[in-house]
């Protein structure tokens, strides 16, 4: 299981560092060539638009593992362990509950816009649409995997990730 695990955040992480990557290098390339050229690609900024929407919701489970979510802790912190435990996985369970529902939900929205095209790009409405379902369904998978370290406040830092790794590949 820890094996599944880790490599579920090594590939979300690759996901999310090659989606901003690219958005980088696309909106880099188009300013190059419209103040270098007076030129630009057409269908630049949509793309770039729709990567970075992917990178923010395929990086949200990320961002709760990590403790990135915003959160006031300083009520809970004042709570009584057993409560404090209780009210974090009502807020576990409270996540898991509208992920399932953005999956569901994001899934209907890609299929109403699969027949429809993109402005710039052409390209079915679809493809974009499913980084919705597939980034709910991403926090969803590091919710259940994460959720008992989420309710003991155990938020993992990229250090520790990156130990980790280095670790698992020593073995």
């Amino acid at each position: 299981m820890d094996r599944i695990e880790t490599l579920l955040v090594q590939v979300n992480r690759a996901l999310v560092a090659l989606a901003l990557a690219a958005v980088f290098v696309i909106v880099f390339v188009n300013v190059v060539l419209r103040y270098g050229f007076g030129t630009s690609l057409a269908w630049a900024e949509e793309t770039a638009r729709f990567l970075m929407i992917f990178g923010t919701f395929a990086g949200a489970g990320l961002a709760l593992r990590q403790g990135g979510l915003v959160a006031i802790e300083m009520l809970l912190d004042r709570l009584p362990l057993p409560l404090r435990r209780l009210v974090r996985w009502a807020g576990a369970l409270a996540m898991g509950g509208f992920m399932a529902l953005l999956v569901w939900y994001g899934a209907a929205f890609v299929e109403f816009g699969w027949n429809k095209e993109t402005m710039a790009t052409q390209i079915s409405r679809g493809i974009p649409y499913m980084a919705i379902p597939v980034g709910a369904a991403l926090f969803l998978a590091h919710l259940l995997f994460f959720a008992r370290r989420y309710v003991e406040g155990a938020f993992e830092r990229v250090e520790e990730l990156e130990g980790e790794a280095s670790d698992e590949e020593r073995r």
